[in-house]
């Protein structure tokens, strides 16, 4: 994690002093961070007004179907954000779905609107899932009382509910931030500028590296400024239930005459961020199916399916291989040193990815030349970066299963390692498989990395749905972009699978 690092540094360093004061002081690059945080806070903004009504009305109202309801709010985490922007795009222009279906011609959408309203349909489940599981686990006789003493519903839920929900919003604020900093694919799309566009472009095209090196250390500035920030505004809060008893589920609330608008408020949400993109890619791939050899069509997307296999099986297996002695130490033998080791993993996660991407560039170029543009590369980055991933679940299995059975192998004369393996792993096989399945459908997803480090001519499908978008060959791009949704709903089913669990 840290090796990488120390080279996009000592890459930076590399200007002189002349050249080191223009690049810091540029006055692009305040430009660039003002578009950035502009950005940033835009999607939170939209997000939250998304997510906290959607939140209340599946858990606290009185609406059938709450089940359902669920799944479909995390829907959308199966259409990339490229693809969602590939869909608001298709939507505009003479061969677009409005003006082909209802003769109404729209501008293609970009700059900062468009990249907010892709990056925040396909986001907001993030929130969702954190402000739903705040709710379920809130006590309503908190406020019961409140309403006892004269409050309203609404002052209820403003001074009570609301201050209870601030760990579930800052932890999904802390998400989707990150994720829209290293963002590149919204951005290129919708031709808006920030930090992660202007280091891809000073990387490929102006091949500014020692400008890109400053960029990439900026951006982590920020990265690491807002996960401090959540960290500080989170710190020393307390939000646990003091009352004894058990804490009863909370009555629904019933909506009454706001029940039609709740349906409507719904239907929006779910138009727009399902139907929308559902519609535009069948819409494209009616168009390609005219023009298209369909055999000659299938034989590349078959291509390109398996060389995304090819990066994303071995990614998975080398993370999930990786995360296993780091969670083992960490529950097993605490101290500080295990928790700067876990704190390592999730910097790798933190990280915008299109920077770790550039600092493993760097590494190859300076250490290690036989690995620049090599599948192992490419693999190795992608491993390292969604190293955090796997780690949630083997630490929860480990944790459960406690030291009882290694003990009693070691008392009938197993060594340590003996032990281990014959009675604790077989009881890891299933969150292993499950950590490694969730590393392969993101980095099936993944745009950034591949983009840097794949090898000349070697395309995946996020690279394949990108670059045809960006060139205006919508119907051409169609395919590949169904395939992923397709595929990425393997990576939902398994968020609502652990999502459930206790």
């Amino acid at each position: 994690m840290l090796l990488p690092m120390a080279y996009l540094v000592l890459r930076a360093l590399e200007a002189d002093t002349a050249t080191l004061g223009e690049i810091v002081f540029r006055a692009r690059n305040l430009m660039l961070l003002v578009n950035t945080l502009l950005l940033t806070f835009s999607v939170l903004a939209v997000v939250t007004v998304i997510a906290l009504p959607l939140a209340w009305l599946v858990v606290r109202s009185d609406l059938r179907h709450k089940r359902l309801l669920s799944i479909v709010s995390v829907l959308p985490l199966a259409i990339p954000g490229y693809v969602m922007a590939y869909a608001l795009i298709g939507m505009s222009g003479y061969y677009g779905f409005a003006n082909h279906f209802f003769g109404i011609r729209l501008p293609r959408p970009e700059g900062l609107a468009g990249a907010t309203l892709a990056l925040s349909l396909y986001t907001f489940p993030y929130l969702f899932l954190n402000l739903r599981s705040a709710l379920l686990g809130l006590d309503p006789a908190l406020e019961e009382t409140a309403r006892s003493l004269g409050h309203s519903r609404w002052g209820a839920f403003r001074q009570v509910v609301l201050p209870h929900l601030i760990p579930a919003i800052m932890s999904g604020w802390l998400i989707i931030g990150l994720y829209v900093l290293g963002d590149f694919g919204v951005i290129a799309l919708m031709r808006y500028e920030v930090f992660s566009y202007a280091i891809f472009t000073q990387y490929s095209g102006a091949f500014d590296r020692i400008y890109a090196a400053w960029l990439s250390l900026m951006l982590l500035a920020v990265t690491l400024t807002f996960v401090l920030g959540e960290a500080a505004l989170t710190r020393r809060r307390r939000h646990a239930r003091t009352g004894t008893g058990v804490r009863r589920r909370a009555a629904p609330v019933p909506l009454g005459q706001w029940r039609p608008l709740a349906w409507l408020f719904l239907g929006f949400v779910f138009i727009a961020s399902l139907g929308l993109p559902t519609l535009v890619l069948i819409h494209w791939m009616t168009l390609a199916a005219s023009n298209v050899d369909f055999v000659a069509l299938m034989g590349e997307l078959w291509r390109a399916f398996g060389r995304t296999a090819a990066v994303a099986a071995p990614s998975a297996l080398l993370a999930a291989v990786l995360a296993l002695p780091v969670v083992y130490l960490v529950v097993r033998f605490p101290s500080r040193f295990s928790t700067v080791i876990e704190r390592l993993v999730y910097l790798g996660y933190a990280i915008p990815p299109l920077t770790f991407g550039l600092a493993m560039v760097f590494f190859a170029l300076r250490s290690a030349p036989f690995l620049y543009q090599s599948l192992a590369l490419l693999i190795f980055a992608c491993s390292m970066t969604f190293l955090a991933l796997p780690v949630g679940p083997l630490r929860t299995a480990l944790l459960q299963i406690g030291t009882r059975p290694e003990e009693v192998a070691r008392s009938l004369g197993d060594p340590p390692f003996r032990a281990f393996r014959r009675t604790v792993l077989p009881l890891l096989r299933a969150p292993i498989v499950a950590g490694a399945l969730l590393v392969f459908i993101v980095v099936v997803k993944e745009l950034p990395i591949t983009f840097l480090l794949a090898p000349a001519g070697y395309t995946t499908l996020a690279m394949t749905v990108f670059s045809r978008t960006s060139e205006g060959m919508m119907a051409e791009a169609a395919p590949f972009a169904a395939a992923i949704v397709l595929f990425s709903s393997l990576f939902v089913g398994l968020i609502l699978r652990y999502e459930g669990q206790k």
